[in-house]
Protein backbone atom coordinates (compact mmCIF):
# COMPACT_ATOMS: atom_id res chain seq x y z
CA UNK A 1 0.00 0.00 0.00
CA UNK A 2 1.21 3.51 -0.81
CA UNK A 3 0.58 5.95 2.03
CA UNK A 4 0.99 9.69 1.53
CA UNK A 5 2.88 11.51 4.25
CA UNK A 6 5.97 13.55 5.01
CA UNK A 7 9.60 12.51 5.27
CA UNK A 8 12.19 14.37 7.28
CA UNK A 9 15.87 13.87 6.51
CA UNK A 10 19.04 15.61 7.63
CA UNK A 11 20.90 17.82 5.17
CA UNK A 12 24.65 18.44 4.97
CA UNK A 13 24.39 21.31 7.48
CA UNK A 14 22.53 19.12 9.99
CA UNK A 15 19.22 20.87 9.34
CA UNK A 16 15.84 19.26 8.74
CA UNK A 17 14.65 18.77 5.17
CA UNK A 18 10.91 18.11 4.85
CA UNK A 19 9.34 16.54 1.77
CA UNK A 20 6.05 14.87 0.95
CA UNK A 21 6.38 11.26 -0.08
CA UNK A 22 4.20 8.24 -0.65
CA UNK A 23 6.26 5.19 0.29
CA UNK A 24 5.11 1.63 -0.11
CA UNK A 25 4.43 0.50 3.44
CA UNK A 26 5.35 -3.05 4.40
CA UNK A 27 3.25 -5.28 6.62
CA UNK A 28 2.92 -3.94 10.13
CA UNK A 29 4.84 -0.78 9.18
CA UNK A 30 8.13 -2.68 9.63
CA UNK A 31 9.52 -1.52 6.28
CA UNK A 32 9.15 1.42 3.93
CA UNK A 33 10.08 1.53 0.25
CA UNK A 34 10.85 5.14 -0.68
CA UNK A 35 10.97 6.12 -4.35
CA UNK A 36 12.45 9.62 -4.66
CA UNK A 37 13.78 11.09 -7.86
CA UNK A 38 17.59 10.96 -8.13
CA UNK A 39 17.92 14.76 -8.19
CA UNK A 40 15.84 15.27 -5.03
CA UNK A 41 17.21 16.54 -1.73
CA UNK A 42 15.59 13.61 0.06
CA UNK A 43 17.59 11.15 -2.04
CA UNK A 44 20.85 13.06 -1.58
CA UNK A 45 20.30 13.33 2.18
CA UNK A 46 19.53 9.61 2.54
CA UNK A 47 22.65 8.66 0.60
CA UNK A 48 24.72 10.83 2.95
CA UNK A 49 22.97 10.05 6.25
CA UNK A 50 20.95 6.83 5.68
CA UNK A 51 18.31 7.75 8.27
CA UNK A 52 15.00 9.59 8.29
CA UNK A 53 11.50 9.75 9.68
CA UNK A 54 8.23 9.10 7.84
CA UNK A 55 5.22 10.97 9.26
CA UNK A 56 1.54 10.17 8.93
CA UNK A 57 -0.48 13.37 9.24
CA UNK A 58 -4.00 14.57 8.64
CA UNK A 59 -2.73 18.08 7.87
CA UNK A 60 -3.40 18.19 4.12
CA UNK A 61 -2.39 21.86 3.95
CA UNK A 62 1.09 21.04 5.31
CA UNK A 63 1.49 18.25 2.75
CA UNK A 64 0.40 20.63 -0.04
CA UNK A 65 2.77 23.43 0.99
CA UNK A 66 5.66 20.99 1.41
CA UNK A 67 4.96 19.48 -2.03
CA UNK A 68 5.34 22.90 -3.62
CA UNK A 69 8.29 23.98 -1.50
CA UNK A 70 6.23 26.81 -0.05
CA UNK A 71 6.38 26.28 3.70
CA UNK A 72 6.12 29.62 5.47
CA UNK A 73 7.95 28.25 8.52
CA UNK A 74 9.54 25.02 9.64
CA UNK A 75 7.03 22.97 11.63
CA UNK A 76 7.88 22.39 15.28
CA UNK A 77 9.75 19.17 15.96
CA UNK A 78 11.66 17.12 18.51
CA UNK A 79 14.77 15.03 18.09
CA UNK A 80 14.19 11.45 17.01
CA UNK A 81 14.89 8.78 19.62
CA UNK A 82 16.88 6.11 17.75
CA UNK A 83 18.39 8.04 14.87
CA UNK A 84 19.90 11.45 14.22
CA UNK A 85 16.71 12.97 12.84
CA UNK A 86 13.55 14.96 13.39
CA UNK A 87 10.02 14.02 14.50
CA UNK A 88 7.33 16.59 13.69
CA UNK A 89 5.28 17.55 16.75
CA UNK A 90 1.89 17.85 15.07
CA UNK A 91 1.85 14.61 13.15
CA UNK A 92 -0.26 11.61 14.11
CA UNK A 93 2.37 8.89 13.84
CA UNK A 94 6.07 8.88 13.04
CA UNK A 95 8.34 6.06 11.91
CA UNK A 96 12.08 6.40 12.34
CA UNK A 97 13.90 4.37 9.70
CA UNK A 98 17.34 3.32 8.48
CA UNK A 99 18.29 2.67 4.87
CA UNK A 100 18.98 -0.99 4.01
CA UNK A 101 19.61 -0.67 0.29
CA UNK A 102 19.51 1.83 -2.56
CA UNK A 103 18.78 0.83 -6.16
CA UNK A 104 19.48 3.56 -8.72
CA UNK A 105 18.84 1.48 -11.86
CA UNK A 106 15.39 2.95 -12.62
CA UNK A 107 13.94 6.39 -13.36
CA UNK A 108 13.11 6.65 -9.68
CA UNK A 109 15.47 5.47 -6.98
CA UNK A 110 14.26 2.60 -4.79
CA UNK A 111 15.33 2.95 -1.17
CA UNK A 112 14.46 0.04 1.09
CA UNK A 113 14.33 0.89 4.77
CA UNK A 114 13.70 -0.78 8.11
CA UNK A 115 11.50 1.01 10.63
CA UNK A 116 13.34 0.99 13.96
CA UNK A 117 11.09 3.18 16.12
CA UNK A 118 7.41 4.08 16.02
CA UNK A 119 5.71 7.05 17.68
CA UNK A 120 2.03 7.75 18.22
CA UNK A 121 1.66 11.46 18.92
CA UNK A 122 -2.08 11.98 18.55
CA UNK A 123 -5.15 10.42 17.03
CA UNK A 124 -5.57 10.55 13.27
CA UNK A 125 -8.63 12.72 12.66
CA UNK A 126 -8.95 11.42 9.12
CA UNK A 127 -9.37 12.76 5.65
CA UNK A 128 -12.68 14.05 4.48
CA UNK A 129 -13.32 14.74 0.80
CA UNK A 130 -11.81 18.25 1.09
CA UNK A 131 -8.51 16.96 2.46
CA UNK A 132 -8.31 14.36 -0.28
CA UNK A 133 -8.96 17.11 -2.84
CA UNK A 134 -6.17 19.26 -1.39
CA UNK A 135 -3.65 16.44 -1.65
CA UNK A 136 -4.71 15.56 -5.20
CA UNK A 137 -4.54 19.21 -6.25
CA UNK A 138 -1.04 19.56 -4.79
CA UNK A 139 0.14 16.43 -6.57
CA UNK A 140 -1.26 17.73 -9.87
CA UNK A 141 0.60 21.02 -9.39
CA UNK A 142 3.88 19.15 -8.98
CA UNK A 143 3.19 17.47 -12.32
CA UNK A 144 2.27 20.50 -14.41
CA UNK A 145 5.28 19.79 -16.60
CA UNK A 146 3.74 16.48 -17.73
CA UNK A 147 -0.04 17.06 -17.44
CA UNK A 148 -2.11 19.14 -19.86
CA UNK A 149 -2.82 22.45 -18.14
CA UNK A 150 -6.46 22.42 -19.27
CA UNK A 151 -6.96 19.07 -17.56
CA UNK A 152 -5.45 20.41 -14.34
CA UNK A 153 -7.65 23.53 -14.45
CA UNK A 154 -10.75 21.37 -14.98
CA UNK A 155 -9.83 19.18 -12.00
CA UNK A 156 -9.17 22.25 -9.86
CA UNK A 157 -12.70 23.49 -10.51
CA UNK A 158 -14.01 20.13 -9.27
CA UNK A 159 -11.70 20.24 -6.25
CA UNK A 160 -12.99 23.72 -5.37
CA UNK A 161 -16.59 22.46 -5.22
CA UNK A 162 -15.57 19.60 -2.93
CA UNK A 163 -13.53 21.86 -0.64
CA UNK A 164 -16.35 24.44 -0.45
CA UNK A 165 -18.86 21.73 0.50
CA UNK A 166 -16.79 19.68 2.96
CA UNK A 167 -13.77 21.70 4.08
CA UNK A 168 -13.03 23.75 7.13
CA UNK A 169 -10.99 26.93 7.36
CA UNK A 170 -7.64 25.14 6.90
CA UNK A 171 -8.83 23.39 3.74
CA UNK A 172 -10.37 26.57 2.31
CA UNK A 173 -7.09 28.42 2.91
CA UNK A 174 -5.12 25.56 1.36
CA UNK A 175 -7.34 25.55 -1.74
CA UNK A 176 -6.88 29.31 -2.16
CA UNK A 177 -3.11 28.82 -1.89
CA UNK A 178 -3.16 26.04 -4.51
CA UNK A 179 -5.36 28.04 -6.90
CA UNK A 180 -2.98 31.00 -6.61
CA UNK A 181 -0.01 28.70 -7.33
CA UNK A 182 -1.77 27.33 -10.41
CA UNK A 183 -2.62 30.83 -11.67
CA UNK A 184 1.03 31.95 -11.23
CA UNK A 185 2.58 28.82 -12.74
CA UNK A 186 4.25 29.31 -16.11
CA UNK A 187 2.15 28.31 -19.08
Amino acid sequence: MILEGLVTTTDAAGLMHLAPMGPIVGEGFRTLLLRPYPDSSTYKNLVAHEEGVFHVTDDAALIARAALGKLTKVPSFDAAEKINGFVLDNCCRAYEFRVCSIDTSGERVRIETDVIQQHTLRHFIGFNRARHAIIEAAIMLTRLHILPRGEVETEFRKFRVVVDKTGGEAELDAMEFLEKELAEAPR
